[in-house]
């Protein structure tokens, strides 16, 4: 992905999914939420309830008291193509990349319509062959969720989108809301990452920041994760969810991050660039009491004490049998030249 991704900077993409619940002005001001954050993108769910559901789709967790049924949920979701395009154009002046994960045919061709730059395949959508089709259509980079696959259909999915010859990511992902970290899969990075050769990410259900500062250790290139104004908010994907100022606090820390990454320190060249504070932390031989000129040094006479700009500690042995040539008081350093 190298126009989409850049493999040492972790994109950052704040998930709004569901949490705007309906409501046109809700997700424009996540939109202006997200960019503040100094997040990279955004991105929403497109549902089309009749092109993706029926009236008989069961509700994963029945959370709303307003919907009838998850058909009805889904519908209350939906915007219209041109509230969409205000979305993505808002997004655009935010300078956030716009990004909204399609379960339907139609919502790919909304989505096309709008210059969407690249593809979230959702986890329950890696088998849809009809769906990666049109998606692959388009030339665009897809960022493939793998929540609920096993590695077979992982193999199968990225060997079809391979053969079409475009860009790609794989996005670790466990499907579980909120996410405990056990779950969360760090082990399946660099498995990924060697498995497939390409591009690898993290799609974080934790509602915590942990999970990503980790797996921007390990090198991810994309991270997603859901946010959420408050933890008091309605819906439900809250509970899986950042809060805008948690996610301010983690785009902190990734940045933070990649500069320790990406700046290798050599030891000894670090070593000369701090002498003069080496000089202040170490210790130098000194005197242990008032010493006359000609006093045969002893172990008794010598002390090791800071500042460390005369003869180190490590000399001392050095010193045993010496005769000084000067007097020298307590806590003066004792230098080349006063023995012999």
């Amino acid at each position: 992905m190298a126009d989409f991704l850049n493999p040492t900077r972790c994109m950052i993409i704040g998930e709004v999914s569901q949490s705007h619940d309906g409501s046109l002005g809700m997700a424009h001001a996540f939109i202006d939420a997200i960019a503040k954050t100094g997040a990279d993108a955004v991105k929403f769910q497109t549902h089309i309830a009749a092109a993706e559901s029926t009236p008989q789709e069961p509700w994963r967790v029945k959370f709303s008291m307003q919907d009838a049924s998850r058909y009805d949920y889904w519908k209350r979701m939906e915007f219209t193509p041109d509230q969409w395009q205000g979305l993505a154009d808002h997004a655009h002046e935010k300078e956030l990349i716009f990004l909204s994960s399609p379960f339907s045919i139609e919502a790919v061709n909304l989505l096309d319509n709008l210059g969407m730059p690249a593809w979230k395949v959702a986890s329950g959508e890696v088998s849809n062959k009809i769906l990666l089709d049109k998606m692959i259509e388009t030339r665009k980079p897809v960022l493939l969720s793998t929540g609920m696959s096993p590695l077979a259909e992982i193999d199968d999915a990225l060997d079809y989108i391979r053969k079409a010859n475009v860009e790609y990511a794989v996005m670790q992902c466990s499907t579980a809301y909120p996410c405990p970290p056990e779950k969360i899969g760090l082990n399946m990075i660099p498995l990924l990452r060697e498995r497939y050769q390409c591009a690898v990410g993290l799609s974080d259900h934790s509602g915590t920041i942990y999970p990503g500062l980790a797996a921007v250790a390990l090198g991810i290139e994309v991270l997603e994760l859901h946010v959420a104004f408050s933890r008091e908010m309605f819906g439900p994907d809250v509970p899986a969810s950042v809060t805008t100022g948690e996610l301010t606090q983690l785009v902190e820390g990734i940045r933070f991050t990649e500069k320790m990454r990406n700046s290798p320190v050599d030891k000894d060249r670090f070593a000369e660039e701090v002498l003069p504070l080496r000089k202040l932390f170490t210790k130098s031989i000194v005197a242990g009491a008032d010493l006359p000129k000609g006093t045969v040094l002893e172990e008794r006479h010598l002390r090791v004490k800071k500042p460390g700009n005369g003869l180190p500690g490590e000399r001392m042995n050095d010193l045993i049998g010496k005769i000084l040539l000067r007097d020298i008081r307590t806590d003066e350093q004792i230098l080349e030249g006063d023995f012999s």
